[in-house]
């Protein structure tokens, strides 16, 4: 059996993957994905499509109003 990964993301919306089964790091809370990692990949590849941090996309948003 391949390793087991789940897909976690932070409080800026940046998205990486982790071991399942292990305790997530400070910061980073589960997504809801477990697989392998090219699936726990691929799922990244189609929900984060803007990679600026959420800060930073707050900031714009406001800038542009």
């Amino acid at each position: 059996m391949s390793e087991q990964y789940r897909v976690v993301l932070n409080d800026e919306e940046q998205y990486s993957i982790w071991w399942a089964g292990r305790d997530l790091p400070d910061g980073w809370r589960a997504e809801g994905t477990e697989g392998t990692e090219d699936e726990c990949l691929a799922r990244i590849n189609e929900v984060w499509t803007d990679l600026r941090p959420l800060s930073l996309r707050r900031r714009m948003a406001q800038d542009a109003a």
